[in-house]
Order: C-alpha cells, then sequence, then structure tokens
C-alpha cells in the first residue's frame, strides 16, 4: 500500500475566483473531512498530488502547518477537456480502521482466442484495513470458454480483505463470435427476357 506525504497550505479566500487564481499558480484546492473533524480547506501542490494519484486509492500524508492527518483520495473533480485537478476531498482515516474501497482488477492467462473478451467490471468493492489497501487484484483467465463469466467471487483475496460487491457481479465474459453465412441470391431471368433472346439472333442472321 503506497503513503506519500504532501506539504499543503490552509486556504485563506474561498469562492470561484480564488480556486482559478490558486490552478493558475500550480495549486488544487482540496477538504479534508472525517472522524467528527471541522473541514479543513487547503490547497495541494498540483505536480505532486497528480504524480501521487496515479497509484490506486493512495494514502496520503497531508502535512499543514506542522500537523499530519492521515487521508484517503475521495471525490476527484477534473477539468472537462485538459483532465488537470480543479478540486480533491480527501477523507480522514486512522491506522487500524476499516474502510469501503473499489480495486481494479487486472486479467491474465490464456482464454478461448475463438472468445472476445469483455471487461464488465474493471473494479470490485472490498472492505480492508485503511493501510492496507491492495493496489489491484489479478483474475486468472486460464482456460475460460467462448460463452462463459468470472464474477467477483472468482477473485482470490488475501486475508483480512472482505468482499462487498456482489459475489455474483460479472467482472469479465467472454463472448462467443458471430458466424455470419452470407447468401448469394440467384435471379433467373424473366420469362419474357429468355424467349426474347432467340428471336434477337434470328434477326441478326437473317440481316
Amino acid at each position: 500500500m503506497a503513503e506519500i506525504s504532501i506539504n499543503g497550505v490552509r486556504r485563506t479566500e474561498f469562492g470561484k475566483g480564488a480556486s482559478r487564481r490558486a490552478r493558475r499558480e500550480g495549486q488544487v484546492p482540496a477538504v479534508i473531512y472525517g472522524h467528527g473533524e471541522k473541514p479543513s480547506h487547503i490547497n495541494l501542490p498540483a505536480r505532486e498530488l497528480g504524480v501521487a494519484l496515479k497509484t490506486s486509492n493512495v494514502l496520503l500524508d497531508i502535512v499543514v502547518d506542522g500537523k499530519t492527518e492521515l487521508t484517503l483520495p475521495k471525490s476527484i473533480v477534473r477539468h472537462p477537456i485538459k483532465l488537470t485537478i480543479d478540486h480533491i476531498d480527501l477523507v480522514i482515516v486512522r491506522r487500524g480502521e476499516k474502510v469501503t474501497v473499489s480495486v481494479p482488477v487486472h486479467t491474465f492467462g490464456e482464454h478461448d482466442r475463438d472468445g472476445i473478451l469483455e471487461h464488465v467490471h474493471h473494479t470490485i468493492e472490498i472492505e480492508t484495513e485503511a493501510t492496507s489497501i491492495p493496489s489491484f487484484f489479478e483474475l486468472d483467465l486460464t482456460g475460460l470458454a467462448a460463452g462463459l463469466s468470472l464474477y467477483a467471487g472468482d477473485v482470490k483475496l488475501p486475508a483480512g480483505v472482505e468482499l462487498i460487491s456482489d459475489p455474483k457481479m460479472i467482472v469479465v465474459h467472454l463472448s462467443e463470435r458471430s458466424t455470419v453465412v452470407e447468401e448469394v441470391a440467384v435471379v433467373a431471368p424473366a420469362e419474357g427476357d429468355v424467349a426474347a433472346a432467340p428471336v434477337a439472333d434470328a434477326e441478326k442472321k437473317d440481316a
């Protein structure tokens, strides 16, 4: 489980104008809340935050005014075109407590190549200790035949991790390839066309 420390600055200005100025200066407006604490409004360095968030379910040690708060990204708002981070909500977590998160599922193994693999759900929801969140799970597709599926319940979970998603939720499905047979329609000539041909040939000979 990745844990990254980032220094934040407490916000003294609020509103859309203040948020835009912060983003122009390379900062991301953020809110830290949870565990009965009063929400804390801060700015975080956009570059460091962006690098940290490349890791799924990363824990962030946010340092503000000499105080460190262990947090988990809860909600991330991105610019619709640039995809830069416009705002982030961080929830406070305590070491040893359990949290519910969504974890990516990666696949491996040789499946039936006559089928088309569909990733129906890319993540499953689990409950685990805040400091022991897996970066991803692996699902073995070896021997999966066309027309069959693998489910959330098929993902092997380490000790201490509980599945919250429905065990019957489809994670991957191997669709059968459709076999389309093209039929060539043979159009028979009309009676008049068949009868006219010899007459035309006869006229040519007489000429």
